[in-house]
């Protein structure tokens, strides 16, 4: 086991608990960047890489009664049929011009993460405003926007294993501008676990995993995850917010 795999799998576990984001696009590029693996084999062992440690997180937010499960729901509706999609046309990619196209998806990927950046900062300082402004009916805008963004998320997680955290959280801050950061958190990562693990069986039909390097990866993340979900609980929303645009900024800058 090389000790470098383990201390990079804590500490993108540590932020996955915390915030509900940072696998997919802090992973796959680290894991290639890296030269620990190509493209094709880093998202397909990021994404069930994702699977276990989102399941030690969902059971801890679980537990924690910071899971909305009628957020979970609606984002599901859209991003497991999202995430088919994408793996039928990754099937179709890879015997083609795969690379050419999950290039332009991680740069499409960057620019996104910025502006999400930018408006993570905005409600960090004008929450009270936005909360005044984006009233969503719960039983008709909401419910239908949240099922798009997953459909949407769904399918370009399943393409780069990059959006199952930092996209679906950003959004659902200001789709429910009222429902506490750690509740957002919580259900996101619960969510995650869904729409990663049909991802991830995807892949592992498709050859595109590497299961020694996977080990490596958990001995250091599930330790990591369950300290990020346990302090996320305490962590007050002033503080988390400003932690997700930075990091959110961070991804999108090394997307780029």
């Amino acid at each position: 086991m090389d000790p470098r795999v383990a201390v990079v799998g804590f500490v993108v576990g540590l932020l996955v608990g915390l915030t509900g984001m940072g696998g997919g696009a802090i992973m796959t590029p680290a894991l290639i960047l890296l030269g620990w693996a190509k493209p094709m084999v880093a998202v397909g062992t990021d994404l069930m890489w994702g699977t276990l440690t989102k399941s030690v997180g969902a059971f801890v937010h679980q537990r924690q009664g910071t899971v909305d499960f009628s957020i979970v729901k609606r984002l599901a509706l859209g991003s497991v049929p999202g995430a088919l999609a994408g793996l039928a046309l990754l099937a179709h990619l890879h015997m083609r011009r795969g690379d050419v196209t999950d290039r332009i998806i991680v740069k499409t990927l960057g620019v996104a993460l910025v502006c999400v950046a930018f408006s993570l900062f905005a409600r960090s300082l004008w929450g009270q405003s936005i909360r005044a402004r984006l009233q969503f009916d719960a039983n008709g805008e909401r419910q239908w926007l949240t099922s798009g963004v997953g459909a949407v998320v769904g399918f370009l997680v399943s393409l780069t294993s990059v959006g199952s955290g930092s996209l679906i959280v950003a959004c659902l801050v200001l789709i429910y501008p009222a429902t506490p950061l750690k509740r957002i958190v919580g259900s996101d990562i619960f969510h995650a676990l869904l729409l990663v693990g049909v991802s991830a069986l995807g892949h592992w039909g498709l050859g595109s995993i590497n299961v020694s390097l996977l080990a490596s990866l958990l001995i250091g993340s599930i330790p990591g995850v369950w300290l990020g979900s346990k302090l996320s609980a305490v962590f007050p929303e002033k503080v988390l917010s400003p932690i997700m645009a930075s990091t959110l900024m961070f991804l999108g800058y090394k997307l780029l």
